[in-house]
């Protein structure tokens, strides 16, 4: 059977149990009790084995059983980790990636069996007083294999054993009146297959291609999950003759034999009514996550509960309604839609100056154009759109182990993990917030001592949320450990000199917090492996700026901290407002602006030499972006001047323009790296006259 238009379902997800493996191993050599630990790679292993199986890569089916026998034996105790075994898995984790880039490459796994690391997982399995246990195993298969051959020799048409129900008779009658025949058929896979649902799996199939399963025995989920001997059993509906389906039951590897005979069945002139039908899915790889996808995409039979001719208007039911699309697909649509909503700006452009107001049909076809294309771009966003539950899943684990090496008690308690966002920020965002759960639990909880003197329970707490707020999604982190010390931010702030004593007494709450965020600035005494480098807070704020988003903190000293992280949806299309700023137009993202004020000159004042705003009560500080994008100011007139209050967290700031164009949709598009590190500028637009606009980005001003 072909199995080739699963290749690149099978090579995703071999990277993705290969990355599982090189995590969980390197865990388990600072901690080799941990049961977590070893039955996440046996399970990885035993998915391995099961799709290596499946796509036929002998070679790399061996290694991953021989390494699912070793862990197996772990398991149960019967073997302790030992830094030895650890070196020769790792090893493995190197033959198995060499497996994986030959069949990127060919399509084939290549001619090295890897012998040596076959014989040292063997070597496990015979050490450590595993050896008569392994021993025992043999004799027991050995005995297993003669008295099957005996049973075989006696009663190999095991299919009579089934006991046909009055349902199945009335399908049979039914098929049979339409010149179909019924077959019982007795499959008989070789001792030595390593995965035997896995060719139940593929005979099924091919049974499929020439009739059809009504019953088999034993179950199709026994079948799936391994749950039977080497053999089974089934009830088969079919216009072809019998030889031509055994011939295409023996085409599968590793069947020893088949064997079958025609059904015969009184036909009845009244057909009985089927209270009960019997459902038989095709079997799959038990813990095999690419023979799931496989399945999704070839769907799953069900036997029939009206006659066979029947079955060609009757559609086959859903399985599974997802499919596994690449990126760079995604990508190359995303940008389609971004040329089709420029070209539309373009046509809107175009009907404003030459037809008017007055062809009111045309107007109602622009608009009618306009939601059609938002619509659009909102499809392919969503279609973009993954939950962020597979980059969190890997944290209760770090937090377990953070635990034992800080030797401090806490739990980590996660919500909104189906909360969705693009897949390229999903790819970003795991690093973050990894150094803030890091930061939680070494910088953030107490000791158990001082806990219990601030009468805090002795577990520690950790919260990471996430949720959508407009267009946007926020997730934080936060503890109900000690907070931060301001006065002890400042102090090594000061050591560092970052700043002087005299900048440290000016300093407000928000501005000393913001210290944190520097370069190499860490308030840890000492450096380990968990903190102390002066590497984490940074690089966070930094990825998550690059990300078009913006990160707070709340603390209180002796209760706790909270970090707030806020994203934007989407890093591609935006609603923006559009601005005039001395002769130049520029777009401002419409979420990061509260609202639009006409401000008379002589409301504006000076506080330590800088322009503020009192707007309704609150101090704003004005921007004036004729200057800080050093344009040429227009003449001072006694007009009112525009200001658009932005928002970044808690702060507002008051950015002064000249003009208001009005809201558009548009589309970013990058610098590229000739323009070099602009601050201000978060990327361009092409507007509907072709002409280009610059991006600015609101926090960064701020």
């Amino acid at each position: 059977m072909d199995v080739s238009q699963y290749l690149d379902i099978f090579i995703d997800e071999t990277k993705e149990h290969l990355q599982n493996l090189n995590t969980h191993i390197l865990e388990l050599e600072q901690d080799g009790e941990n049961m977590d630990t070893i039955n996440e790679i046996f399970r990885a292993a035993h998915s391995l084995k099961g799709m290596a199986g499946t796509m036929g890569y002998k070679r790399m089916q061996t290694l991953t059983h021989d390494m699912e026998n070793v862990f197996s034996e772990v398991r149960n105790g019967n073997i302790k980790v030992d830094s030895d075994m650890i070196d020769l898995l790792f090893k493995c984790l190197d033959a198995l990636e060499e497996y994986l880039t030959t069949i990127q490459e060919t399509a084939d796994e290549g001619t090295n069996d890897n012998e040596p690391l076959v014989k040292g997982l063997n070597d496990i399995l015979e050490s450590k007083n595993a050896k008569e246990e392994v021993k025992e195993e043999k004799k027991t298969k050995k005995s297993e294999k003669k008295s099957k051959k005996e049973a075989n020799d006696k009663a190999k048409e095991k299919w009579h054993e089934i006991k046909l129900e009055e349902s199945v008779k009335t399908v049979i009658r039914e098929a049979v009146k339409d010149n179909f025949k019924a077959y019982g058929l007795s499959v008989y896979i070789q001792e030595t297959c390593l995965l035997k649902a896995a060719r139940a799996f593929l005979v099924f199939k091919a049974l499929e291609e020439l009739g059809e399963v009504v019953v088999s025995n034993p179950s199709a989920q026994d079948i799936e999950d391994e749950s039977f001997a080497f053999d089974f059993s089934v009830i088969f509906l079919s216009d072809k003759p019998l030889d031509q389906i055994i011939a295409a039951i023996k085409n599968v590897s590793e069947i020893e034999e088949a064997i079958g005979g025609e059904i015969e069945i009184e036909i009845e002139e009244e057909v009985h009514e089927i209270e009960e039908t019997v459902n038989e899915g095709v079997p799959a790889v038990a813990n095999d996550s690419a023979n799931q996808n496989a399945k999704a995409q070839v769907g799953q039979k069900a036997a029939p509960n009206t006659a066979v001719a029947d079955k060609k208007n009757s559609g086959k039911p859903v399985v599974n309604r997802t499919v596994r699309v690449d990126i760079e697909k995604l990508d190359s649509l995303m940008n389609l839609v971004s040329e089709l909503i420029i070209s539309k700006n373009s046509l809107v452009s175009v009907a404003g100056s030459v037809v008017g107001s007055s062809n009111i049909a045309f107007n109602e076809q622009i608009e009618y154009l306009e939601s059609v294309t938002t619509n659009l771009h909102e499809s392919v966003m969503k279609v973009r759109m993954v939950p962020i539950e597979n980059t969190v899943n890997k944290f209760p684990r770090m937090i377990r182990d953070l635990s034992k090496k800080l030797d401090k008690k806490m739990e980590l308690y996660m919500t909104g993990e189906d909360t969705e966002l693009d897949r390229t920020v999903v790819d970003e965002i795991g690093d973050p917030l990894m150094h803030l759960l890091r930061n939680s639990a070494d910088h953030g909880l107490e000791s158990a001592e001082i806990r219990a003197q601030r009468g805090k329970p002795e577990v520690g707490s950790i919260f990471l949320d996430a949720y959508q707020d407009g267009n946007n999604v926020v997730i934080e982190v936060r503890d109900d450990g000690n907070g931060i010390d301001i006065d002890k931010v400042k102090a090594k702030a000061i050591e560092k000199g970052k700043i002087t004593q005299e900048m440290a007494d000016l300093m407000s709450d928000k501005e000393a917090i913001d210290l944190l965020f520097q370069p190499s600035f860490s308030t840890s005494e000492t450096v380990s492996d968990i903190s102390g480098r002066g590497v984490g807070l940074d690089v966070v704020k930094s990825k998550i700026e690059a990300l078009s988003g913006e990160i707070e903190v709340k603390t209180k000293l002796g209760e706790g901290s909270t970090f707030i992280i806020r994203l934007p949806l989407t890093l591609a299309i935006i609603q923006a407002l559009m601005v005039v700023v001395g002769n130049e137009k520029y777009a401002i993202s419409l979420g990061a602006i509260q609202t639009i004020e006409s401000i008379k000159p002589d409301d504006i004042k000076k506080v330590q030499g800088k322009e503020v705003i009192n707007l309704r009560g609150a101090v704003i500080p004005l921007v004036r972006l004729n200057r800080i994008l050093d344009l040429e100011e227009k003449e001072e007139t006694k007009r009112d001047l525009i200001v658009l209050i932005a928002k970044k967290g808690d702060r507002l700031a008051g950015l002064v323009v000249d003009e208001l164009i009005g809201q558009m949709e548009i589309v970013i598009k990058p610098m590229g790296k000739y323009a070099g590190s602009t601050k201000f500028i978060s990327g361009a637009t092409i507007l509907g006259d072709g002409e280009v606009a610059l991006i600015l980005d609101a926090n960064a001003l701020i």
